[in-house]
């Protein structure tokens, strides 16, 4: 049997109802699985926890989302690596300088990766604010920007807005800080904006 089909049925069988049920008797909803857009830069924020990402996964069994996110590269070492590229996982080294935003826009543009999740602070400690580089692969790719979210607060997971990049970073940064400044990261005293 193809491994890709394989994947999908074990986590349509399986990994989606354990998901559901995890989420509701943790007290977690769910919000806006659809974004209703063929390819987009998925924010996902805030990025202050292991938690979130944990999080994250259980959004996308419990809905299908078909996501892809990049993770430090020496998170895929063995034996964790065929695991956390099964989970949609991209290995990014960050001690090379190397084009991300260019390999990104291309991966949008002609591969097979519909929503890109990037975590825009780049570290899950405190920085001084976001890396932009989630909203020039946006614009490189020609696709919208999805704000996802964990929202400690109200113990809700999902997707909000949908943003058209417009190329006037100022406005579009102001219709994206207006979201995020509802939502409450794990640990607020980490979280920023742009």
């Amino acid at each position: 049997m193809d491994p890709i089909i394989f994947q999908s049925l074990f986590a349509t069988a399986f990994l989606r109802p354990l998901s559901r049920l995890i989420v509701k008797i943790t007290g977690w909803s769910i919000e806006g699985a659809d974004p209703r857009v063929g390819r987009a830069v998925v924010i996902g924020a805030y990025h202050t926890s292991n938690w979130d990402f944990v999080l994250a996964m259980l959004f996308a069994f419990s809905t299908g989302f078909p996501m892809h996110w990049m993770g430090k590269a020496s998170l895929f070492n063995w034996p964790f690596n065929p695991l956390f590229k099964w989970l949609g996982g991209i290995p990014i080294d960050r001690s090379r300088s190397n084009n991300l935003v260019e390999a990104s826009v291309r991966e949008l543009s002609q591969g097979d990766i519909r929503f890109l999740v990037v975590a825009p602070e780049g570290t899950r400690k405190k920085s001084a604010r976001w890396k932009t580089g989630f909203y020039h692969i946006a614009k490189g790719a020609r696709v919208p920007i999805v704000l996802g979210f964990v929202d400690y607060k109200r113990k809700e997971i999902g997707l909000g807005p949908v943003i058209t990049v417009t190329g006037d970073m100022e406005a579009d940064f102001a219709l994206i800080r207006e979201f995020y400044d509802g939502v409450t990261a794990r640990y607020p005293e980490k979280a920023n904006l742009l």
